[in-house]
């Protein structure tokens, strides 16, 4: 009779986990097509993107040497050919800062200095530490209202979604010129949970960023963001 019992028992546990792991299955993927369905109408090709407050370069990895990864020189350049397209005379570099002996966003802004762009006009978010708190820092210390968001084509439905939903009128254009080989279906599969927990972040829990500081509104000077 025991046994009778314990398997009743091993079904019906077996059938609540087993049910308990679709519906999960199933509200990953509902929520993962509900971001990419609701940004991609704001994803354009250069030339249709309008004019906006700044464009927004997020960050990616940099070499200790200072050489940027093909990933950010990629993002890098679709920037400078949205900015020499007239669309914002504005950009944010936006990324990690977070440690003395790692600097994307310093990295960033030399890069583009480089290519004869005016101190004052480029803007280091040194707390960008993901896409979250880049779009909220956007928001609340640069107070930009109207965004072009540039990053590749895997991340870039996430970051539009995320500046909508916080209230920028945000734009994205991918910046995609090379292939990025096997790591980037390491990126596509990791991205569907990412999608999942900023859709939490910014519709239920909405955390603030590790860091906030003084306000620096997109009209004044990037320099104001320099190292002191």
């Amino acid at each position: 009779m025991s046994g009778v019992i314990t398997l009743k028992l091993f079904k019906k546990t077996l059938f609540v986990t087993l049910s308990v792991v679709v519906a999960g299955i199933v509200s990953l993927f509902t929520i993962d097509y509900h971001v990419k369905t609701f940004a991609n109408k704001y994803i354009m090709n250069i030339n249709e993107l309008p004019n906006a407050d700044a464009v927004l370069v997020l960050g990616a990895y940099v070499y200790p040497d200072g050489h940027v990864s093909t990933i950010l020189h990629d993002r890098l350049e679709t920037a400078i050919e949205v900015y020499k397209e007239d669309k914002s005379s504005k950009i944010i570099v936006s990324g990690d800062h977070g440690r003395k002996d790692y600097d994307e966003v310093n990295t960033m802004k030399q890069y583009l200095l480089k290519q004869d762009f005016k101190n004052e006009d480029v803007f280091m978010d040194h707390a960008g530490f993901n896409t979250y708190q880049s779009m909220y820092r956007a928001r609340d210390i640069f107070k930009v209202n109207k965004l072009i968001i540039v990053t590749q084509d895997y991340h870039l439905s996430r970051a539009v979604y995320l500046a909508r939903k916080m209230g920028i009128e945000a734009y994205g254009v991918a910046a995609d010129k090379n292939s990025y080989g096997d790591i980037l279906k390491v990126y596509k599969a990791r991205e569907i949970l990412a999608r999942n927990k900023d859709f939490i972040n910014v519709n239920i829990t909405k955390p603030k960023p590790r860091y906030l500081g003084d306000v620096i509104p997109i009209t004044a000077s990037g320099s104001l963001t320099n190292d002191m």
